[in-house]
Formats: C-alpha cells, sequence, structure tokens
C-alpha cells in the first residue's frame, strides 16, 4: 500500500511539472468569430445519465466553455426518438448524450440505433487507454476501436428467409475503412488492424477485408494487418499493447470497444462518440454500463469520467482546444491524485464528489 502511495506520489509530480514546463511555441489562431458560443444537443437520458450529463454541465459552466445547451429528455422506452431532437442535432452538428436504456426482445427498437441511423453516425470510435493512477494488469495500452455503426447484425437489420430462418443483412463498407484510416492518419497513429470472422463470414467479412485492404494502399506510412475475432479476444487480454487503431464490422466492434475498455482501466473512464459526415454524438465510450444500475442512481455515486472525456473530445471537434485541454489535464490530475474515485475504480466518492475535485483542479 505504501508503495502504491509512493507511486502515485512520484507520477504526480511527474505531472504536474510537465505541465508547469510546457509553453506553446506556435499559437492557435482562430478565425474571426470562432469564439462565438456553439448550440449543443443534450440529452441526459436513463439511469445514471442525468447524474453524469450534469457533472459536464457543471464543468462547462466553470471553464467558461463556448457551448450552451439545448437540453431534451429521451428515455428508453420511447417508440421513436421525438422529430424535436433530431432536427436540434441537425441543427447544431453536435450532441452529448447519456445512456438509454434498450429494452429486451419484444420487438422494440432501440434508440441508440435509431439515432444512427436518422443521422447516419456510420462510425464509432471509443479510445481504450491507461490513466496513471488506476492500476491495470496490462500497461503502454492505447487502443482506438472504430467499428461500422449502421450496418450488420447489430444494426437490427434482420429479415426472415423462410419460417424459422433470420438472416443478418451484413455490408461492409469502404466508408469505415476509409475513416479508419483517416483517422489514424490525422492523429500520427502508426497501424491500423481490421479485425474479422472471413473464414466463416467468407463474402460479408471478405468484402469488409477487401476494402480495408485497397484503402491501406493509399496510406503506405501506416501499417496494417487483419485478425480473426477470435484470436483478437485472445490477443486483446494478453497483449494488449500490440494494437494501435482496429477497425471492425458492427458487431465484433461492440464487444472489442468493451473488451479493452475493461482492460485499460473500466468503461466508467472511456470516451468515444459516433460521427458521420455532419453529425457528430458524443457519449460514454463502452456501452456496458452506461445506463448503470438503480443503486448508482439512488445513491448517486456514478462515475462521471468517461462522459467529461468524452466532451473534452466534443471541444475538440468543435475547434475548441485550448477548453478541451483545460478539461482533460483537471480530470486526469484528479484520477491521478486518487482522492476522490467512484466505486468501479475502488472509492466510495459520489458524483458530486468527483465532479468538485475536478473544479478544484482546474487551472
Amino acid at each position: 500500500m505504501a508503495s502504491t502511495a509512493r507511486s502515485s506520489s512520484t507520477l504526480l509530480k511527474r505531472f504536474l511539472a510537465t505541465r508547469t514546463n510546457q509553453s506553446r511555441s506556435v499559437t492557435y489562431m482562430p478565425r474571426p468569430g470562432d469564439g462565438a458560443p456553439r448550440a449543443v444537443t443534450l440529452i441526459p437520458g436513463d439511469g445514471i445519465g442525468p447524474l453524469v450529463t450534469g457533472a459536464v454541465e457543471q464543468v462547462m459552466e466553470a471553464i467558461h466553455a463556448p457551448v450552451y445547451f439545448e437540453k431534451f429528455e429521451v428515455h428508453g422506452d420511447m417508440k421513436a426518438v421525438p422529430p424535436a431532437v433530431i432536427e436540434s442535432i441537425r441543427k447544431n452538428k453536435v450532441c452529448l448524450k447519456g445512456g438509454l436504456a434498450t429494452p429486451m426482445g419484444g420487438g422494440v427498437s432501440s434508440l441508440n440505433v435509431q439515432l444512427r441511423k436518422e443521422l447516419d453516425l456510420y462510425a464509432s470510435l471509443v479510445n481504450c487507454f491507461n490513466l496513471p493512477g488506476i492500476t491495470t494488469r496490462h500497461n503502454n495500452v492505447d487502443i482506438v476501436v472504430i467499428r461500422e455503426n449502421t450496418e450488420g447484425e447489430y444494426s437490427g437489420l434482420e429479415h426472415e428467409v423462410v419460417p424459422g430462418v433470420v438472416e443478418s443483412l451484413k455490408f461492409c463498407s469502404e466508408r469505415i475503412a476509409k475513416y479508419a484510416f483517416e483517422y489514424a492518419y490525422l492523429n500520427n497513429r502508426k497501424k491500423v488492424t481490421a479485425v474479422h470472422k472471413a473464414n466463416i463470414m467468407k463474402l460479408a467479412d471478405g468484402l469488409f477485408l477487401e476494402s480495408c485492404r485497397e484503402v491501406a494502399t493509399k496510406y503506405p506510412g501506416i501499417k496494417y494487418n487483419e485478425i480473426i475475432v477470435d484470436n483478437c479476444c485472445m490477443q486483446l487480454v494478453s497483449k494488449p499493447e500490440q494494437f494501435d487503431v482496429m477497425v471492425t464490422p458492427n458487431l465484433y466492434g461492440n464487444l472489442v470497444a468493451n473488451t479493452a475498455a475493461g482492460i485499460a482501466g473500466g468503461t466508467g473512464v472511456m470516451p468515444g462518440g459516433n460521427v458521420g459526415a455532419e453529425h457528430a454524438v458524443f457519449e460514454q465510450g463502452a456501452s456496458a454500463g452506461n445506463v448503470g444500475s438503480g443503486k448508482e442512481v439512488e445513491e448517486k455515486k456514478a462515475n462521471p469520467v468517461a462522459l467529461l472525456l468524452s466532451s473534452a473530445m466534443m471541444l475538440r471537434h468543435l475547434q475548441f482546444p485550448a477548453f478541451a485541454d483545460r478539461l482533460e489535464t483537471a480530470v486526469k490530475r484528479v484520477i491521478l491524485e486518487g482522492q476522490c474515485r467512484t466505486h468501479d475504480l475502488g472509492g466510495t466518492s459520489t458524483t458530486q464528489e468527483v465532479v468538485d475535485a475536478v473544479l478544484d483542479a482546474l487551472n
């Protein structure tokens, strides 16, 4: 225990020294009017959603971020996403949302899937990385999982061929391969790994691999490889540091992203979002636990870190990098200090106590 405390203290000193010694050699030059406040659609959602979106609202206000929220009540048991919400996202181009509960079975469509289809948010991105201060089995984990978000089994596109036989429509799109390589190129990533099951799904996953291989030829500076999803899961839990950017069809990506999040520190701290050509929706990166439990809601002890980091991603997307840096630095400092942690990270803090710590850490 004493060794862990000394280690955290050393990391904190290094972190603070790094922040103190940093200097801007080249400034960020905004265009005239770039500082005008931007409207963002806000969907608190179900379960812990109102707690964690409320945390983001407090921090945004504290840093005087140039955003304001248009808030809408949407719940997973609704038959459809209200048209006013869709219209707001179309107008604002950006949305921040808490989890929406998805009923099991019964023919009820997931509102999360409805949003993705309606807005053509074809790429899901989850960033799974080690956070200094959180002890994990593996170090040097920094994985970005990019999954196709609108097609395949997970999109809910199913039809009956003959009674009792269900065929899942699985179309692999070249655009997800293009997005994965473009993301890697713009973020100085070194490798893209395509996750597939082409040994069995020869036509559907074969098409997916063909698309990835074709796009890979246009990015000679980025290493490209392929891995069968079975082996991928085994490699993730044994040697996760070997992966960089992973691109996957819809269903595999959901499983891979949640596995990677658990390895890197837990779903409560991993940011993410969904993006298309025109719109972006930011939310907790890994879907597992994004609605939380009744106990977390009752005791108000949901972990807000994942959505706070997702909101930092959102600020960068909106071209407000300095505000994103302040928010991310404060969150990481709180985690490193280790004084305020929710139950999933081994602590007893409430959501508000974590938020208060983040507010104190802002500089």
